[in-house]
């Protein structure tokens, strides 16, 4: 039983709840996080708080949503290593740490809050989470040392800042954001993370910096972004702006790395992989001495280590016809990417972490041995094999990650007319099979904004 236990990623201990979600059964899914054992350990409440928040958005239960999702943000704000998760993970395995959210998925507890706040008609607090967004931003940035070569910022979460500024009417900080979310895009060759530099963003930086009359601003970002402003009537009313959620993010699985101990001319020691391709130092506490530690007792260590895996969308093409136009979706967030990208960037970090896990408990079984002359020899060599066993059941990969998330979000402006409009969307997936939605928009003179789902 242990050893099954072990071999059961989160993916599939949640896998009632993650079909429901597949299949667009948003209240039986929300309704089966609270039957699921695992999603209610102490230490996968920010994980619970995820999913119950995402399901009652989709149910458009934007109050109780909200409520989920306020409490995750206070949860990542007041996350701490404490002693006992340390403890844990190393005489166990991460799996047993308590969850604190990869760095993108914080990000996008703002979005869906901004969403929320947005559908509730109370702007005020949108605003709010748009200077949250901001803070949130600054704490990445202290995290990674704003290394270029890291997640150090988040260009969708700046363009989202944006739209919430510019929904309030404050088209100074809309265009701070526009600016700064532009700039990530060009500091990266016009490509973040599998995202192309969206054309409705380079018209979003050049028409808020006219609108503040900053011609300057307009002339050098239009000879930087190669475009000229796209003149347009202003639409008699307002704005949608659409985001579309198409499929769902990748899902973690357990992968195994073999290494053994070696030691170089300084007398350090590093752990190498069979094809010698990577080199991960051991760092020991100081209860080893490094001139007992014999490289023959580290060598083949079996670690188990995560890895994505994609899940494919289903529909690859999506547009929105209204008032006899027609409108394209552009992407502006690839949560696949991202996901895979950033695991491979915190790779050698999290190895070494986990490689002088294994390593301390592979010296503890060391010392349990028995030697020649020791008189329990039969008590230590059963303690020595139970060590063994324990270490052989316990290393498993930390596979938990938010699944309910979209494996792409794109999105659309769309100039609406007073009254109702009636918009036809029609998604477009395999073997040509068509999704169509309708929804009706009524245009209020303002900007608006909505979103629409496919999960399959």
């Amino acid at each position: 039983m242990p050893l099954l236990f072990s071999c059961a990623t989160y993916n599939n201990r949640i896998g009632t709840y993650y079909e429901q979600v597949t299949n667009n059964q948003y209240d039986k899914a929300f309704m089966a996080i609270d039957h699921n054992k695992l999603l209610q350990r102490k230490r996968n409440r920010l994980l619970y708080l995820f999913e119950k928040g995402k399901m009652a958005h989709l149910m458009k239960q934007y109050d109780s949503s909200n409520l989920f999702f306020n409490e995750a943000d206070l949860f990542i704000e007041d996350a701490r290593t404490s002693a006992s998760d340390i403890a844990l993970g190393t005489l166990l395995n991460p799996m047993m740490e308590t969850y604190k959210g990869e760095d993108f998925e914080k990000f996008m507890v703002h979005y869906y809050k901004a969403l929320n706040y947005l559908g509730l008609g109370q702007g005020n607090e949108a605003m709010v989470e748009a200077r949250r967004i901001s803070l949130r931003s600054y704490a990445q940035q202290d995290k990674t040392g704003n290394n270029a070569n890291r997640y150090s910022d988040d260009a969708f979460a700046l363009m989202m800042q944006g739209i919430i500024y510019e929904q309030s009417g404050d088209m100074n900080n809309a265009f701070i954001s526009y600016r700064n979310a532009v700039d990530i895009f060009l500091k990266n060759n016009n490509r973040w993370y599998g995202v192309s530099l969206p054309g409705q963003l380079k018209q979003d930086l050049l028409r808020t910096a006219a609108a503040n009359g900053f011609m300057d601003e307009v002339q050098r970002y239009s000879t930087l972004l190669n475009t000229t402003i796209q003149p347009s009537a202003k639409a008699p009313g307002g704005e949608l702006i659409l985001f579309w959620e198409n499929g769902l993010a990748p899902v973690k699985q357990e992968q195994n790395f073999f290494f053994s101990l070696t030691k170089d001319g300084l007398g350090n020691f590093m752990f190498t992989d069979a094809a010698g391709s990577v080199n991960v130092p051991f760092i020991y506490d100081n209860n080893y001495n490094a001139s007992n530690i014999k490289a023959e007792e580290l060598r083949s260590l079996r670690v188990a280590f995560p890895r994505y895996q994609e899940q494919p969308v289903f529909y690859t093409q999506g547009t929105v016809s209204v008032n006899n136009a027609q409108y394209n979706f552009e992407q502006a967030e690839n949560i696949n990417d991202l996901a895979f990208a950033t695991l491979k960037e915190r790779f050698l970090k999290e190895m070494t972490k986990t490689l002088s896990r294994l390593a301390i408990k592979k010296l503890a079984e060391a010392a349990a041995r028995p030697k020649k002359d020791d008189k329990n020899k039969d008590e230590k060599e059963a303690l020595a094999a139970a060590i063994q066993v324990f270490s052989f059941v316990t290393e498993k990969a930390d596979t938990r990650n938010w699944q309910s998330l979209p494996h792409t979000i794109l999105y659309t402006r769309i100039p609406l007319q007073p009254g109702s409009n009636e918009l036809q969307i029609n998604f477009t997936g395999q073997n040509q099979q068509t999704k169509p939605i309708r929804l009706v928009v009524e245009g209020n003179g303002r900007l608006q904004v909505q979103n629409v789902c496919t999960m399959r």
